[in-house]
Parts: structure tokens; C-alpha cells; sequence
């Protein structure tokens, strides 16, 4: 059976480093030196269906499809008076973020970025357009992907 937290915990990983920003399980980003949360921008990461049943006779439980949905959060530039997140932030940060399924330049298989989950390789990876939210009373507009996993166990 693949598990479900390694595979949170590679996604949200590779999501940071893609968007360079924080990314936080369910909720907001915390700065562990300070025990706050940071500002926007960042990305909430939210673990939806993950089916470890491959539909074979002979499942072994070795695969498994997982799905996240990811929420890109823009918001005000801290210490700037009446600035506020904006589509533009929010789009950068999706479209940062949909290098996850970016094929490499050259053409070989798999894909440009890694997404590390021990004892585990992720052979296809999907995104969706999800719509988004704006919040003009707070400042703060989003961006949802939704990604699509599909996971086999290496060891």
C-alpha cells in the first residue's frame, strides 16, 4: 500500500520549490522561526481522493492515484498601505506551479521536475483548471489547479 502523507509531503515539496512561495497542508503557511503564519502569497495544499485499489483481480496493493487540489493565494504587499493580491500574483503562482506536469525539453520520458516520494515513482500526472476566488474586502484573489497523481511502488 502507498501511503499517503510521504505523498503529501513530495507535492507540497515540489510545489514550493516550482512557486518559490510557502505551502501550507489545509491551511496557512506557518513560519517555523516564528511560529507565525506568512503573508500572502503562498499556496493552501488540500489532499482529496487518494484509491489504492488498481481494479485488478490481482491487486497487490501497489499503485495508487492521488489528488490534490491546489489554492495559489495572493494578497497585499506587507508594510504597503491599500496595495492588494491581484490576478496577475495569483496566475503566476498556477502557472508556476503547472510545471508539475512539464515534459522535458529534449524530449526523453517522464517529466522536468522531480517529485520525490520515497518508494515511490509517479509514472502519468495530470492538472485542471479549477477556477478561483476573489475577496475584494480582504485583498486576496486565487487560482485552483487541481492535480491528478498516479503512483507505483518502487521498492
Amino acid at each position: 500500500m502507498i501511503a499517503r502523507k510521504p505523498v503529501t509531503d513530495g507535492v507540497q515539496a515540489l510545489l514550493a520549490a516550482l512557486t518559490g512561495k510557502p505551502v501550507g497542508i489545509r491551511t496557512a503557511p506557518t513560519d517555523p522561526a516564528s511560529g507565525k503564519a506568512f503573508p500572502p502569497p503562498y499556496t493552501l495544499l488540500y489532499p482529496l481522493d487518494h484509491s489504492c485499489d488498481d481494479g485488478t483481480l490481482a491487486d497487490r496493493a501497489t499503485t495508487a492515484i492521488s489528488d490534490y487540489q491546489a489554492t495559489f493565494v495572493s494578497g497585499p504587499v506587507p508594510g504597503v498601505p491599500d496595495s492588494h493580491g491581484g490576478d496577475a500574483q495569483s496566475q503566476w503562482l498556477a502557472d508556476n506551479a503547472r510545471k508539475i506536469v512539464e515534459r522535458p525539453v529534449d524530449g526523453s520520458s517522464g517529466y522536468q521536475h522531480a517529485l520525490t516520494i520515497p518508494g515511490v515513482s509517479c509514472y502519468r500526472r495530470e492538472a485542471h483548471e479549477a477556477g478561483g476566488t476573489s475577496e475584494a474586502s480582504d485583498a486576496i484573489m486565487t487560482s485552483v489547479i487541481r492535480f491528478r497523481f498516479y503512483l507505483e511502488a518502487t521498492a
